[in-house]
């Protein structure tokens, strides 16, 4: 009983410092981006994006290098399972979210794909070094199209702290400390919490740690639900599911190839009917209202319980 207590903590202290780790080395990266003149649009679609998606890309890298593979493809398609049933199902319960003519147009049927993508990848039971450069090369074309799409005056624009040099450097170094440590005490944690209790690495990965590592999305979109800024809460989230699978996947399938167990093979059908479902519930009105939210989180529902079983 003090060995599970002790997991759960352990579990809990590793994605708070993986949360805060994230918020740190953005602000740093940021400040260290903006001293060398790089634009502050090109910071808000590479360093703050992708900030966003380092609990995901360092778990699911761990534990990709300790042969806890099941880990991180669960984290990965668990977070965006999570992300649009549980996250945006939240949020428009909340309040209403606006969906953008570009993210229905362009974004969300580009989720669909590249989820295809991964999944014809993993059926022959590996993400390749080939693959995942697939995976990183497609990455770079979203991110031009994110590019041409905020040059265009159509996309948010992140607003980045002014911090001093020395500062930046140093909230840079810590925050990536914490995003490693972080990921290694998680993982570690979760790893020993599934054979405690007989779980697979598998469902832990797609619960829990997904859970863990989406806590950043969670926050911030509920957050800007409750503060009125909704509207681009689902661009944050969709965005966040296109890095998890093009970039979170392709730098780790680049490092170490990813094993991919036929059992997933479910799970990401179920991601790719998750995202065809919000293009469905958010196509007609261009918003997802509550009766959407509570579709969506009944929906997790009951994946979840198909997870259990």
């Amino acid at each position: 009983m003090l060995n599970i207590l002790l997991q759960v903590v352990l579990l809990v202290v590793g994605f708070a410092m993986l949360v805060k780790g994230a918020d740190w080395f953005v602000d740093g990266a940021c400040g260290i981006a903006s001293k060398f003149g790089i634009p502050q649009l090109v910071i808000g679609l590479t360093i703050v994006a992708m900030g966003t998606s380092a609990p995901e890309t360092a778990v699911s890298l761990t534990a990709a290098l300790k042969g806890s593979a099941d880990m991180s493809i669960g984290n990965v398609v668990g977070s965006n399972i999570m992300n649009i049933l549980v996250i945006l199902g939240i949020t428009s319960v909340i309040r209403a979210l606006h969906v953008g003519e570009s993210t229905i147009k362009y974004e969300i049927p580009f989720v669909i794909v590249v989820s295809i993508v991964l999944l014809i990848e993993g059926l022959d039971g590996t993400v390749s070094f080939l693959d995942a450069l697939i995976l990183v090369a497609l990455f770079a074309v979203y991110l031009f199209y994110l590019y041409k799409l905020a040059k265009a005056g159509k996309s948010e624009q992140e607003e980045i702290k002014q911090i001093s040099f020395p500062k930046a450097i140093i909230l840079t170094l810590v925050g990536m400390g914490f995003i490693v440590a972080g990921s290694n005490v998680s993982v570690n944690a979760a790893t020993e919490l599934a054979r405690i209790f007989g779980m697979s690495e598998r469902l832990i990965g797609l619960t829990i740690v997904a859970l863990g590592t989406s806590l950043p999305e969670l926050v911030t979109s509920a957050t800007a639900a409750v503060k009125g800024n909704a509207d681009i809460a689902i661009g944050n989230i969709i965005g966040s599911d296109i890095f998890n699978i093009l970039f979170v996947l392709g730098v780790t399938g680049v490092i170490t190839p990813i094993p991919f167990a036929s059992a997933f093979i479910i799970d990401m059908i179920i991601a790719i009917a998750t995202v065809v479902l919000l293009f469905i519930l958010s196509f007609r009105k261009k918003e997802l209202n509550r009766a959407a939210g509570i579709i969506m989180l009944l929906c997790y529902a009951g994946y979840f319980v198909y997870t259990l079983h």
